[in-house]
């Protein structure tokens, strides 16, 4: 090695020194701040208003909890669960406290906090804190950092919260098995000291999975590796999933959590633009936040987005991937766009009466034939796409959901559908359009 490599080498090794000093001083600190005894928190509890923005959870809750000798006490019960993917297709799935997902968990920084979790499935669990810093043995690894916990069991889970931030909880034993039928849920961290530019009117946390769920059966199949049909923000798909409402003018955060097995999901807003704010690793620097439209959040990431609730309407919330608001689509159907069907169709249909061949001019008529009546679809299932908005059929689903901006709300509840001022909509050209279209 030349002597000017070796100093490279040199100067590499010493920085890599100093970098792992500093993060065992910061942690050293966190240590000394928040921990103190173990068996006693240092801090008092926080409580939402006074100190945090409560998060919403659409189509979810949030587990409560109480104080007991000052440390927050939850419980989280791991059970099966017959779940509402939307109106017309339910799933036997696993969860916790009655839903699926399981309820967001909240706290603040420098709360002590406890996590009582009962197991009433028929198989042995965990639970991983996903992203979170906490002693090696409240990981949640199944035979790594404890015994998994089996059924009729219940184990405690114990640390001191030493950082913010949105992070998520989900099984960590045959996970493959367990988070495919739905074991996961969200959890937020807020700051003990809030700048100015960290507070927000409107604090939503979404979870983005995916399932596999064929029409006619109830269990989802843990045993996919790709090919996904139920794509779903909080385990609902369109049009089972709840608005974001928000006033003009609102500060705006979305938290964006992705468990599912395999995809990313490129979330995009319309009639906006947002900052990217933070990711699991903790908040940006004002300096280090860009505006986007799209952010990418990739399998087993958080991503934080805000901005400023500008423009009154009904704004697409929705993955950009477009296979990713569909449902229980049909990917082995040969490509039939243009094809006359009549003459196949009347010759199929001395053999299957009810037969209807879809897909002449793409797949939203499906959806419409369906909500008209006209053709029936298997025992628990939904059409590729979406259902009936303000104007027409929305072709979309799955991984849909609406923005609701208002500039009169006097309340959060969802407004409707909104009622655009005339002239602002398009609409079908008059007769002196086409006099000017025919001038060009």
């Amino acid at each position: 090695m030349k002597r000017r490599d070796l100093l490279k080498a040199g100067v590499v090794t010493g920085g890599g020194k100093a970098l792992g000093i500093a993060q065992a001083s910061q942690i050293q600190q966190w240590d000394q701040s928040y921990a103190g005894n173990p068996n006693e928190p240092i801090l008092s509890p926080g409580q939402p208003v006074q100190d945090y923005q409560p998060v919403e959870t659409p189509n979810g809750t949030l587990l409560p909890w109480k104080i007991v000798n000052g440390v927050k006490i939850y419980h989280l019960v791991a059970e099966e669960i017959w779940h509402e993917f939307a109106p017309g297709m339910k799933g036997k799935c696993w969860g916790y406290n009655g839903q699926v997902h399981g309820p967001t968990i909240e706290a603040v920084e420098g709360d002590r906090i406890r996590i009582y979790v009962t197991n009433n499935l028929i198989a042995p669990t965990t639970v991983h804190w996903h992203g979170v810093f906490l002693p090696n043995g409240m990981d949640g690894v199944g035979g790594l950092t404890q015994p998994a916990i089996k059924p009729g069991q219940t184990f405690k889970y114990e640390w001191t919260v030493r950082q913010s931030g949105t992070f998520m909880y989900h099984s960590h034993h045959d996970e493959m098995t367990q988070m495919a039928m739905g074991m996961m849920g969200m959890m937020i961290f807020h700051p003990r000291h809030q700048p100015p530019e960290y507070q927000v009117d409107r604090d939503f946390a979404i979870m983005l999975s995916e399932w596999r769920l064929d029409p006619g059966t109830f269990r989802p199949n843990p045993n996919e590796m790709k090919d996904f049909n139920v794509l779903t923000m909080n385990a609902r798909c369109f049009p089972g999933t709840d608005p974001l409402v928000a006033k003009l003018g609102d500060r705006i955060r979305i938290r964006l959590g992705n468990l599912s097995a395999m995809d990313h999901h490129s979330i995009h807003l319309h009639g906006h633009y947002f900052k990217v704010a933070a990711t699991n690793g903790g908040r940006l620097p004002v300096s280090a936040q860009w505006p986007e439209t799209t952010v990418l959040v990739p399998v087993g990431s958080t991503r934080d987005i805000e901005f400023i609730a500008s423009e009154n309407g009904d704004w697409p919330l929705h993955c950009h991937m477009t296979h990713h608001v569909m449902n229980q689509m049909g990917h082995n159907f040969r490509n039939v766009i243009g094809m006359k069907k009549a003459t196949a169709a009347d010759q199929i249909s001395r053999l299957l009466p009810d037969y209807m061949p879809m897909g002449e001019d793409g797949m939203g008529e499906m959806g419409i034939h369906i909500e008209k009546g006209g053709m029936p679809v298997p025992d628990n299932s939904l059409p590729m796409v979406g259902g009936y908005g303000p104007f027409d059929y929305i072709t979309m689903g799955g991984m849909f959901t609406l923005l609701k901006v208002r500039s009169d709300l006097t309340s959060y509840q969802d407004p409707g559908w909104y009622q655009h001022p005339e002239g602002t909509v398009a609409s079908l050209i008059s007769t002196e359009d086409r006099a000017i279209l025919d001038e060009i």
